[in-house]
């Protein structure tokens, strides 16, 4: 068994019915509204979208993401693997870190985005979308025929939550159960992990999020993850943490100008038209999904939009030069923070720098501005 616990059988297929995660008495027992998303039924909020986002901005939230899935890849030959597999050199990671990557179609079209975490020299973990966590299995079993390495969907065994915020570090340092750190928490930056114990089960804590705001993602065994939740709600109760739902986290994450697969990410985009070029190394040319590098002059290209007053455009919304439809709106909303509507849009590469584009608000185009991501970026 490797140090963190990861082992586990293959689940069954989840099938149409909305699943529940290990916390669904917890977001219960704290009143939640639940929605449907990526085939779990997940609290969307628990008291105002609103507070629990200026929670998150200004001391922290506590998200479940347990609806994520985990797949371990393993085996002498588990770096070659991921490298042919996704669109990063994962061999290049060191053990104790992690990097966004993505896993793409043959023509370079996005199957998923995904952060990869180096557990060991020969153990990754990867992390993919709760909606794709299937199809990322199902690809990545496919392509690792050749490799000497093994890929094991765990997602069933474990539970992850969020805890983000200006206060997190301070909460996490607080709560109880967690000890047997393997170093302390401010020497794990960005995008780097720690292992940990949490009342004798395994614990990894990532310095990673979703919000544009410091914290931490812990993955913990099924069986502690509502104890693990408590004990965060009960450390961070003298440090204003609220738990927060999906409303937030959408809002959180378009403020911050990330990228939510099924809105700027799809199959039929390739990453440079989301920005996102960076994600494939300069050079690296013997990969599933190589496609992508190749240019794609008309292809649109993803903008960042704000505007006056309060009236915000959503997805599907179209945005407007004159007359002409030349994109549209792929997430939209009133930013809480800002306090003014913010958006993002694919638009024809003609009319990514324009100063006279529209959105087409119910009938009404609102004047907007073409705002260079993320909208919003923390101070430190």
């Amino acid at each position: 068994m490797d140090p963190l616990g990861l082992t586990g059988d293959v689940p069954p297929d989840a099938g149409d019915e909305p699943r529940d995660t290990p916390l669904r008495g917890e977001h219960e027992a704290l009143g939640a509204a639940f929605t449907d998303f990526g085939g779990w039924m997940m609290p969307v909020r628990y008291t105002s979208d609103l507070a629990e986002h200026h929670a998150v901005r200004q001391a922290s939230g506590l998200f479940d993401i347990s609806h994520m899935g985990e797949i371990l890849v393993e085996g002498p030959g588990a770096g070659a693997f991921l490298d042919h597999a996704l669109a990063g050199i994962a061999s290049a990671v060191a053990v104790g870190k992690a990097k966004y990557t993505m896993v793409l179609a043959e023509d370079g079209g996005i199957i998923d985005d995904l952060i990869v975490y180096r557990l060991q020299d020969e153990q990754y973990l990867v992390i993919a979308n709760a909606g794709n966590r299937e199809s990322v299995a199902r690809v990545l079993t496919d392509r690792v025929a050749g490799f000497d390495a093994t890929v094991e969907d765990q997602s069933d065994d474990y539970a992850l939550v969020a805890l983000q915020g200006p206060a997190a570090a301070r909460i996490l340092a607080e709560t109880a159960g967690v000890d047997e750190l393997t170093r302390p928490l401010d020497e794990i930056r960005n995008y780097a992990w720690g292992a940990a114990a949490f009342r004798g089960e395994p614990l990894l804590i990532a310095r990673t999020g979703y919000t544009g705001e410091d914290g931490f993602e812990l993955l913990v065994p099924v069986s502690a993850a509502a104890a693990l939740w408590r004990a965060l709600l009960e450390a961070g109760e003298p440090n204003g943490l609220v738990p927060a739902g999906l409303a937030a986290r959408d809002t959180l994450r378009l403020e911050a100008g990330m990228p939510l697969y099924g809105h700027e990410l799809s199959r039929d985009v390739v990453p440079a038209q989301a920005g996102l070029g960076r994600v494939v190394p300069a050079g690296k040319s013997d990969f599933v999904g190589v496609a992508a590098t190749e240019p794609r002059p008309d292809a649109p290209v993803l903008i960042g939009l704000t505007a006056d007053g309060r009236r915000a455009g959503r997805a599907g919304y179209g945005v407007y030069r004159g007359d002409a439809l030349v994109g549209e709106i792929t997430s939209g909303a009133l930013s809480p923070t800002l306090g003014h509507p913010i958006a993002m849009a694919f638009v024809q590469p003609a009319a990514a720098d324009a100063p006279d584009l529209t959105i087409d608000v119910r009938g009404t185009r609102i004047p907007a501005a073409v705002t260079a991501l993320p909208f919003y970026r923390r101070n430190s």
